[in-house]
């Protein structure tokens, strides 16, 4: 019933509808889908630093063409013989979805309002229609393995994968690419079709954690991951039953106290600590079972509170504060630290049972430095982006002047060692000031080493212990301000923290 060249291309079609969208898989399976008429483009695709809109990228026509074009002479042979073998029937299944994927997803807006649910939503009779017209063929058994609203979900989530991911990593480098593809794997795992037959109700039970040097983007990686799970539908309320604004709950663990950061994670009962003047819900209790509770600065978490964090991790429950009725967790936990998490567990400051039960899906964030190594070109388009969000319609000239003075004031190799966020303020200073003093530039002695007033007072020995105790506490108060977290990290009584904070050195720590 299908020729040869049929069966070659709905093979490779079935695994480029599984595939990861930013892998170079995806690449290479266009290729094959389309032969000759593959057209040559970049090689990474989908980065927002480039001009790609989802479904109008050439090779993405060509194939969506060619696949309606086989689905409907398929489900016309079909209808008058019904003679497809079972492999062909699965292969045909797969088109269909690519099909139904590319005409009511991929021709939408990556935009808040074409994706909300409501939006969504009121696509759904028209889809039902197509999913029967395709694999619901009279006097056929059905040629579907899932059922057309879980089928509509999983689309759905696809498309949401695929826009915040865009979204919120940027970069044309090869450690860019990378990111988004191992972001999109957290989300789906390898295996798109095992996530869309099971694993889809249980993966947020894994948790995933996030390293990776500071300013690289680690929370922009956790809200792709957090906006991005599986929200089922209700195809006889015609609604999803989930809320965006409820899929991802972020709390900086770094700027609370221990007794703050227990009373937002797990909620409070009224008159268990002073303050608490009424019952209270924690982000634990708020969080759906399609939502995330990111905890950003894990590694600075309180040891008492680890013990709590764990028990969540493995029995799914936990208590409020004040009360013993136990509570069930139904979300996903995602975390994130710069910390050398392996080395604070030597010190014994992190309980190694809880790293292990947050590592399970682990992705690192690569540095600046290390994209520009692989692609220096790559700068420019961050840099266009950077002025874009700043400045609107003078991004063009502004970020041409960016590049023009980095290009004659740094040096080729720089480190960027506030990456991507100290690359936005470089952007700001030379938009306002035409100028940009790297710190580490500034501090630099006349050899040309990073060699600070307090370096070279300590190396001479000319400070006492006093005087260095006073100077450290000030330096990490500067960094993490609040007495209770400098406190925490310093292994000192907050007190004792107040008091040797120098006012003076802190507002020249602050103006750096």
């Amino acid at each position: 019933m299908l020729t040869s060249a049929e069966s070659r291309f709905l093979t490779v079609l079935s695994d480029l509808s599984h595939c990861n969208p930013f892998s170079a898989e995806r690449i290479r399976l266009e290729q094959r889908a389309l032969g000759r008429q593959f057209e040559q483009d970049s090689g990474i695709a989908w980065s927002r630093t480039q001009e790609y809109v989802e479904a109008d990228r050439p090779n993405v026509v060509h194939v969506t063409e060619k696949a309606e074009r086989l689905a409907a002479s398929i489900r016309e042979r079909i209808v008058t013989s019904d003679s497809l073998d079972e492999q062909a029937r699965s292969r045909y299944e797969d088109l269909v979805y690519y099909v139904l994927y590319y005409r009511w997803f991929a021709v939408l807006k990556p935009s808040a309002q074409e994706l909300s649910e409501p939006r969504i939503a009121k696509i759904w009779p028209k889809f039902l229609n197509d999913f029967n017209s395709f694999l619901e063929l009279p006097g056929c058994r059905s040629l579907a393995s899932h059922a057309p609203e879980h089928l509509f979900a999983c689309l759905y989530q696809v498309k949401r994968a695929f826009c915040h991911i865009f979204h919120f990593i940027l970069g044309d480098s090869a450690p860019s690419a990378q990111l988004r593809a191992t972001v999109w794997q957290s989300i789906f795992t390898h295996d798109m079709r095992r996530y869309r037959r099971t694993l889809y109700s249980c993966l947020r039970d894994t948790s995933t954690l996030i390293t990776g040097p500071s300013g690289t983007g680690k929370e922009l990686v956790a809200r792709a991951i957090g906006f991005s799970q599986y929200w089922s539908f209700d195809a006889q309320k015609q609604k999803f039953e989930s809320r965006s604004q409820d899929a991802f709950l972020p709390l900086n663990l770094s700027a609370l106290s221990p007794t703050l950061i227990e009373s937002e994670l797990f909620g409070h009962r009224k008159g268990a600590f002073t303050g608490a003047v009424a019952d209270r819900a924690g982000w634990l209790e708020r969080c759906p079972p399609s939502g995330a509770v990111f905890l950003d600065e894990i590694g600075e978490l309180d040891p008492a509170i680890q013990v709590k964090l764990l028990r969540v991790l493995q029995s799914r429950t936990y208590s409020r504060l004040g009360e013993s009725e136990e509570r069930e967790f139904a979300g996903k936990i995602i975390t994130a630290t710069n910390r050398d998490l392996a080395a604070e567990i030597q010190r014994g400051h992190f309980r190694m049972d809880l790293y292990y039960r947050l590592c399970s899906d682990h992705i690192v964030t690569p540095s600046l430095r290390a994209q520009l190594d692989d692609q220096p070109e790559a700068l420019e388009g961050l840099v266009h982006f950077l002025a874009e969000r700043i400045a609107g319609d003078e991004a063009d000239s502004i970020a041409a002047e960016c590049c023009h003075w980095i290009r004659e004031h740094l040096p080729a190799d720089y480190a960027w060692p506030g990456n991507i966020r100290e690359l936005e303020q470089c952007v700001r200073n030379i938009m306002i000031r035409q100028e940009y003093i790297p710190q580490q530039l500034h501090e630099s002695g006349h050899d040309g080493t990073p060699e600070t007033a307090w370096d070279r007072e300590v190396t001479e020995m000319q400070v006492n212990a006093e005087q260095l105790l006073c100077r450290y506490v000030t330096w990490v108060y500067a960094h993490h301000p609040t007495y209770e977290a400098t406190a925490r990290i310093l292994q000192l009584d907050r007190r004792t923290v107040k008091s040797k904070i120098d006012p003076d050195l802190l507002k020249t720590f602050q103006s750096r």
